[in-house]
């Protein structure tokens, strides 16, 4: 397969071959043994600072490794973290990694009843857990002030594995509402070396400041586990870090690569006066669409781009722009060197240059998942021939820039999470007073976008009694900010839901001050 003219096909270089054995972490810490006693983690903030140099790092990891080995966990196992925002989470996934044992992060909002539907689709051996944050019943836990305790464990070497292997398992929402357990292999880390050129720009001497949370899966990997598998600095703010601070600490640290979700920049943009940041040489943004004028205005006021990217957590990032390569205007990004995608028309055949289809990637791309954990039928559905289709809709232009239409199903993008909203809508059923419910995204100002609930009852219901409601049963990214009362929803002849339609008759009203 090669770059086909006229078709929407890319397979530029292939990456160079996962070396056998291979164990991700041996990549993320070989620093530790080319420059130990740098500063591998600064966790900044104004009341308080953190470092990490990339010998103890090292040091922690494989002593926390020994010490869950201790505990009578073996390889293959599985361990649930329900961690805050804190270094415990990288350190516990680092260390679980190290000796064979497979780490599941999950988000920290997630409540009882959503965390139990996890536990139950991967079984895990043991969970370990802040103070405060839910856990599922029926599996033993350990308190995350514990794991330093686990540090003190004499060192374990790294467990050799093969490229294929189980290393780490992360969850998402599938457009059946239902989580899934999406299992990724330890050469998924060795695909990231696409990203280090294809978007960051990665160098050694790079210093990042990732400003999402630590628990925070888009974080631990651009934000923390590239940059030390480049020997480069990570930075990271302290928890509830406001996000006016963040500009006076990218100028303070002399940070040069800054990450964040969309949000994010808008926040920023909005509350602060930014500095002057001489050593700023470009942002990152992935996690939700960023908006054209978000990036306008962030290269005016700093004079630096930002380079958006687009992945899943079926398939690292493997579209974007990249220092030297700005996509047109409009578009996403390029398909980054060594990856293997499509637009999908007809069939499995690649569609013409400029004609809108299903973004896919080959089932040979290295940094594709091995499948949905105890759902593997599900996950064949997603393929077409050699093809793993994404749900997106997309077009590559002449000149090979991927723009993407939107999704192919309903799933919502709620602060970069995707939200199911066959998720949001089962929750709101099981109020009393509600006989159906509709959940779709509205955008509420420009470029701002809110989950919206669109409910059928006998009487109007108080909208922060609803809140409140679905905060007892949903993550909070997850509950709906606005509630409406409807006669009706609308649907297909065959009684399907039409969430296009719902939203469209909102934003229909909602410009004519109907609402």
């Amino acid at each position: 397969m090669t770059d086909t003219p006229g078709l929407s096909l890319v397979d530029k270089r292939p990456p160079p071959p996962c070396p056998e054995p291979y164990n991700l972490v041996g990549d993320v810490l070989a620093a530790a043994h080319a420059r130990p006693d740098k500063i591998a983690l600064a966790i900044v903030g104004p009341a308080r600072s953190e470092r990490w140099s990339f010998r103890r790092l090292d040091r922690v990891v494989r002593g926390i490794g020994a010490g869950l080995l201790a505990r009578g966990l073996r390889p293959g196992d599985r361990l649930l973290l329900r961690l805050g925002n804190g270094a415990a989470f990288p350190l516990a996934y680092l260390g679980a990694l190290a000796v064979g044992i497979v780490p599941v992060p999950t988000a920290a909002a997630l409540t009882e009843p959503e965390i139990t539907r996890i536990s139950d689709l991967i079984s895990p051996v043991l969970t370990v857990a802040s103070e405060g944050v839910s856990i599922p019943g029926g599996v033993p836990r350990i308190a995350d002030t514990d794991l330093m305790a686990l540090a003190e464990t004499p060192a374990a070497d790294l467990r050799p594995a093969r490229p294929d292997d189980l290393a780490y398992i992360v969850t998402t929402s599938g457009t059946t509402g239902a989580p899934r357990a999406v299992g990724h292999a330890h050469r998924a880390f060795r695909a990231r070396r696409m990203m280090w050129e294809g978007w960051y720009g990665l160098r050694a001497t790079d210093r990042m400041l990732h400003a999402g949370a630590l628990n925070w899966t888009f974080t631990l990997g651009t934000g923390l586990l590239d940059p030390w598998a480049m020997g480069a600095t990570a930075i990271v703010p302290a928890p509830d870090t406001a996000p006016e601070a963040l500009p006076l600490l990218l100028k303070r640290h002399d940070v040069t690569i800054f990450a964040a979700a969309p949000g994010v920049y808008r926040q920023m943009l909005a509350r602060s006066d930014l500095p002057p940041l001489p050593k700023l040489r470009h942002g990152l943004a992935a996690g939700e669409k960023l908006a054209p004028t978000i990036r306008r205005d962030w290269e005016t006021a700093t004079g630096t781009p930002v380079l958006e990217a687009y992945g899943q957590s079926e398939c690292s990032t493997f579209i974007s722009g990249a220092p030297g390569a700005t996509p047109p205007a409009g578009t996403t990004g390029f398909v980054q060197a060594g990856r293997a995608v499509a637009v999908l028309g007809t069939g499995d055949a690649p569609a013409p240059k400029g004609t809108p289809g299903e973004l896919a990637v080959h089932k040979d791309d290295p940094g594709l998942a091995l499948g949905y954990i105890g759902a593997m039928d599900a996950w064949r559905a997603r393929f077409s021939g050699p093809w793993y289709r994404t749900g997106d809709t997309a077009i590559m232009d002449a000149g090979g820039a991927v723009t993407l239409l939107g999704r192919n199903d309903d799933v919502m993008n709620a602060g970069g999470f995707r939200v199911s909203p066959l998720e949001v809508e089962e929750a709101l059923c099981d109020h009393a007073q509600i006989r159906e419910a509709g959940a779709v995204a509205i955008e509420v100002k420009s470029d701002t976008y809110v989950i919206a609930a669109f409910y059928v009852s006998d009487t109007e219901i108080d909208p922060s009694e609803l809140a409140q409601f679905a905060a007892s049963r949903l993550a909070t990214y997850k509950i709906p900010r606005l509630y409406r009362r409807v006669q009706e929803l609308p649907k297909s002849a065959t009684g399907k839901l039409q969430r296009a339609r719902l939203r469209a008759e909102y934003e229909y009203e909602a410009r004519h001050g109907q609402t």
